[in-house]
């Protein structure tokens, strides 16, 4: 399991610039894989919390038979339209993706929802440079750590 933790661990000014992005408003995206191999989205909240990210499912939903059958999702902050003025002024969007690992409900949950923690595998954060020439992706992979890229 890897967890959120490792990330902050690793490359914490990038963890904390990805969950500002997560923490920007309620509603994220995640994305499943349905029975026939085609991609679900779906509406979702994510939790980054005592170094894990976490999320809760609603009994019988199409997502979470999704992630019963294949754990693997991608989940996307939410997405904030730029302000005016340079597109630096942009702070980006994230993204993180991984599998779903259950656990016992989390306090407040309704009866019979589950409960899943994300073993990251990819974690990324793109946004564009102060000098609004370059589109930046920093990235974390869990097999090599993070970098950072950029593209004209």
């Amino acid at each position: 399991m890897v967890a959120w933790r490792q990330v902050q661990i690793d490359a914490p000014h990038f963890a904390y610039r990805v969950q500002e992005r997560f923490d920007a408003g309620t509603n994220k995206t995640i994305a499943t894989i349905r029975a026939d191999g085609s991609p679900r989205i779906s509406g979702t909240e994510v939790q980054f919390q005592d170094g894990r990210i976490t999320l809760g499912m609603m009994p019988g939903s199409r997502k979470l038979l999704d992630v019963l059958r294949d754990p693997r999702v991608a989940i996307h902050s939410p997405t904030l339209e730029p302000p005016p003025g340079p597109p630096s002024n942009w702070a980006g969007d994230a993204k993180i993706a991984g599998r779903l690992a259950r656990f016992d409900p989390l306090e407040g949950q309704p009866p019979g929802a589950s409960s899943f923690e994300v073993d990251l595998t990819e974690v990324s954060l793109t946004y564009i440079d102060e000098t609004n020439t370059l589109l930046v992706i920093e990235s974390w992979h869990a097999d090599r750590g993070w970098g950072r890229h950029t593209r004209t």
